[in-house]
């Protein structure tokens, strides 16, 4: 039955408003900073003085927010759900992997705050004057509400279009070239994951002068967060390929979240390289550029195990 008005229900209308609400301050900031305010920038900051790069980073990630806005329309509209299917997944698939970090990330800093292990505004606005303490809190309060709204919609629309995909178990095992493909997500994972557990507590080697200085407690819960995904996407590929009795939604909801998550903060930060400084002590270094690059491909594989499996049930 398609998605209608009447069909929709008060808690799917609900999420659909709380998801377009909380676009509305990441959005309004980013249109500030377009517009040559500095709103939330301090004097000193990187950002001041990142020429052309920060204005086209801001029109990206504005155009990349309000495709919330569009999303929480697709899944809830009648012609939503006849929208092709490829049109529709990678805009969730590149959602899903942006937003996750985030909702893993954000609460364990906050949690390391209330422990007394995390730094306080104070002490974050002397290390890092890069933005003040209240944008942060705000987008990513905004974030994890965004995600939690999407998840609401996203699970409901996919049950009525695609639930035959997950019903049942995983059934026989993918072809060993896929097989293959799942090993080199598997191992792929566990270097990323390596690598990102080794700087989340603290380790230095590989990085620059600049990422040393700048890390604390919350980078090192975000580098966690990074590569619990890593090792979700290496995970979820293994158990697809291999087949068996197993329920298939658990697994294959590990499968997307983890390709999704690496796959996408892989290029993103990749991206935000173009903007660093061209000084000796904010160079990106070759370790850092390898554990991006290890990142994307570990998403590359994992998705590509997880389209294999989603084509192998649709001929079923």
């Amino acid at each position: 039955m398609p998605v209608s008005g009447a069909a929709l229900g008060a808690g799917r209308r609900i999420l659909r408003a709380v998801a377009i609400a909380a676009t509305v301050p990441y959005l309004a900031l980013k249109s500030a900073w377009l517009a040559g305010s500095h709103l939330g920038i301090p004097d000193g900051s990187d950002l001041l003085g990142s020429g052309l790069f920060l204005p086209v980073l801001n029109a990206l990630s504005l155009v990349m927010d309000s495709g919330v806005v569009l999303l929480a329309l697709i899944l809830t509209r009648p012609w939503g759900i006849r929208l092709p299917a490829r049109l529709l997944t990678v805009p969730v698939f590149v959602a899903t992997g942006l937003l996750t970090p985030i909702v893993l990330g954000y609460p364990g800093q906050l949690l390391m705050v209330a422990l007394g292990s995390g730094p306080d505004a104070a002490e974050r606005a002397q290390r890092e004057p890069f933005l003040d303490p209240w944008v942060f809190n705000v987008v990513y309060l905004g974030f994890m509400v965004q995600a939690v709204a999407l998840a609401g919609l996203f699970v409901p629309y996919a049950r009525q279009r695609w639930g035959r995909r997950w019903q049942g178990g995983l059934g026989e095992r993918l072809p060993p070239s896929t097989g293959v493909v799942a090993g080199a997500a598997a191992v792929t994972a566990l270097a990323v994951a390596a690598a990102y557990v080794y700087w989340g507590f603290g380790g230095t080697a590989g990085q620059n002068p600049t990422q040393i200085a700048r890390y604390s407690s919350d980078s090192g819960v975000v580098s966690v967060a990074h590569a619990i995904c890593a090792l979700a996407a290496g995970a979820g590929s293994v158990w697809l390929a291999r087949g068996g009795r197993r329920r298939a939604r658990g697994p294959l909801a590990v499968a997307w979240i983890g390709s999704s998550a690496t796959l996408s903060w892989g290029m993103w930060l990749a991206l935000a390289l173009l903007g660093a400084g061209s000084g000796p002590d904010e160079r990106p270094t070759a370790a850092t550029l390898l554990l991006y690059a290890a990142q994307m491909i570990t998403g590359l594989l994992a998705g590509m195990v997880l389209t294999r499996f989603l084509a192998a049930r649709r001929a079923a």
